[in-house]
């Protein structure tokens, strides 16, 4: 593979929410412990990704909040005008060190693929991005979601950092990785990813 353009990627931070990370790590200390532990990885991430001049797009989900824009098996969360992301709630924020700065670009999705009934793709187009490197959660959910759109609309590389990325369980997230990587998708680690 040639050097990297970084002038023509962009990096999709997917739904690093107080919110998302509740509803995915309710309950369970395992599932807590492997969404948290890439905080600090998505950090590095859209550090470097500024440095290298990544065009550093945030999608998250922001909901109305009696939750008529969200999908029928979720609205049960915003039957009490207060679901898990819904705008202007405290879940809709994102998680502790990670912050929106003013050369970034937000974009709300309210299914599982960025590209879903958004703007994405023609952002994208008339950024003059080509390749997309992708963090967040869930794999087997928005990640995944987005990723097989991108291949779809013929991005030139789509990468997934698999360790600013997580699932419910270690074995689904890898699971899903292999499924990325099967059809084409770049799957290194961080520090793979900073040493190109």
């Amino acid at each position: 593979m040639a050097a990297p353009n970084w002038s023509e990627t962009a990096m999709l931070v997917i739904d690093m929410q107080a919110g998302a990370r509740e509803t995915l790590f309710a309950g369970s200390p395992m599932i807590v412990a492997f969404g948290e532990a890439i905080v600090p990885s998505v950090i590095q991430a859209v550090a470097i990704a500024r440095e290298r001049g990544i065009l550093v797009i945030w999608v998250v989900r922001e909901h109305d909040p009696l939750g008529r824009d969200v999908e029928l098996f979720r609205r049960h969360f915003y039957s009490d005008g207060k679901g898990p992301v819904a705008k202007g709630c405290n879940g809709a924020e994102l998680v502790d060190g990670l912050v929106i700065k003013d050369r970034d670009y937000k974009l709300v999705k309210t299914r599982f693929s960025a590209f879903f009934a958004t703007h994405l793709h023609s952002l994208l187009q008339s950024c003059g991005i080509k390749s997309l490197v992708v963090v967040g959660i869930q794999t087997p959910n928005c990640i995944r979601q987005t990723v097989f759109d991108a291949v779809a609309l013929d991005y030139h590389h789509v990468t997934v950092i698999v360790d600013a990325t997580a699932a419910a369980t270690p074995q689904i997230h890898y699971d899903n990785i292999r499924d990325m990587k099967n059809i084409g998708v770049l799957t290194p680690t961080l520090q793979e990813w900073l040493q190109l």
